[in-house]
């Protein structure tokens, strides 16, 4: 095998080119009646679509109100409806207490690593935030990008501690 590899030649910017068929040649419209595409050149009699620079346009929707007209037009990022769509809006994924209390023993450490192999906060980059719903009765050491305020007095009642994520 390696006796192909030394007889062909490398593959580099020289000698790339397109995979044989891949490329067709422009077909050449309006090149009289016997070429099949003369005179109208493929175009049809009349209309629209037979006149010099018609086009359908990207955003053209075949006369109805386009979308880019039927939206509303408010501009800022200052109110839910403006244009920018919320750029600024901070996703994160809840974990609540509930989930904690099932799937933890207790005294274990909580961290966003435990949380995905256990099946919660299974997105990848998106911050894991602690929230109150449900009850904890096992001390665990909780380590998250966020807590509410009503979910780190319960976790600290229960014996445990509220940190953030080291790294």
């Amino acid at each position: 095998m390696s006796e192909v590899q030394e007889t062909e030649e490398r593959i580099g910017l020289h000698n790339l080119r397109p995979a044989p068929g891949s490329r067709r040649p422009r077909k050449r419209v309006g090149r009289g009646e016997g070429s099949g595409t003369g005179k109208t050149a493929g175009r049809g009699q009349k209309g629209y679509g037979s006149r010099s620079g018609a086009k359908a346009r990207a955003r053209f929707e075949g006369g109805q109100n386009p979308i880019h007209m039927r939206m509303r037009k408010l501009r800022g990022p200052h109110m839910k409806k403006s244009m920018p769509f919320e750029p600024f809006r901070t996703h994160t994924q809840p974990v609540n207490l509930s989930d904690l209390e099932a799937r933890f023993q207790p005294g274990e450490a909580v961290t966003p690593e435990s949380l995905q192999a256990r099946g919660l906060a299974t997105r990848k980059g998106i911050p894991v935030k602690v929230l109150a719903k449900g009850e904890l009765t096992k001390p665990l050491t909780v380590h998250a990008h966020g807590f509410s305020a009503a979910a780190r007095s319960a976790i600290e009642a229960a014996g445990g501690s509220c940190g953030p994520v080291d790294g």
